[in-house]
């Protein structure tokens, strides 16, 4: 029996990165700057959404954190692996994945519901400079999944890229106003912190 999932939407939080330049640190369990860890902070603005969500790739701090976790499959190919497996996941009950980076403390709930609500395509991403935001991205599973696979099939290490896959899925530019590019910067390094 298929799961209940009124939004059409599974949201996957990405916390399997190494945060090398962070000294390893999980960074989603870092307090935002309104208060709440970052990962629960998404929780919040999903759950604001009626959008269930879930952790992607396995690290052992978020052991307490109160959702289901998607392990990378396969794992070892960055989180192209866990696109793929969180597009796996999606199609027993979802149109549309949605990607998030377990490090970005600032995105709105507006900009989530205009995520979700953006005009169907294969891919729909925000651009910065020109570039993908790949870590705010919506994926519809049945289109995307053919092309992710065969990508992380590929040997070819730019098969791996995040961007290369929006380009490669013929992605649509979710707009930005100019005071909403400011809501995807994230911490990916101690600087990042202190900036803001």
């Amino acid at each position: 029996m298929m799961p209940s999932n009124p939004s059409g939407v599974l949201a996957g939080i990405f916390v399997g990165g190494a945060s090398v330049r962070m000294g390893g640190l999980a960074k989603g369990l870092l307090a935002s700057p309104d208060g709440p860890r970052i990962v629960d902070r998404w929780r919040g603005l999903f759950e604001a959404a009626r959008i269930p969500c879930m952790l992607v790739g396995r690290r052992p701090e978020y052991v307490g954190v109160p959702l289901e976790t998607l392990d990378d499959a396969p794992t070892g190919i960055g989180p192209l692996g866990g696109v793929l497996a969180l597009l796996l996941h999606a199609r027993a009950s979802a149109r549309y994945a949605i990607t998030v980076g377990c490090d970005m403390p600032y995105v709105s709930e507006g900009l989530v519901g205009r995520l979700v609500a953006a005009p169907d395509a294969t891919a729909v991403a925000p651009k910065i400079g020109g570039r993908w935001e790949p870590m705010l991205a919506r994926y519809d599973v049945e289109r995307a999944l053919p092309i992710v696979e065969a990508r992380a099939r590929s040997q070819s290490e730019g098969a791996r890229s995040m961007r290369g896959l929006l380009d490669a899925l013929g992605a649509q530019q979710l707009s930005l106003a100019p005071d909403e590019e400011k809501l995807l910067d994230d911490w990916d390094e101690p600087a990042d912190r202190a900036s803001r």
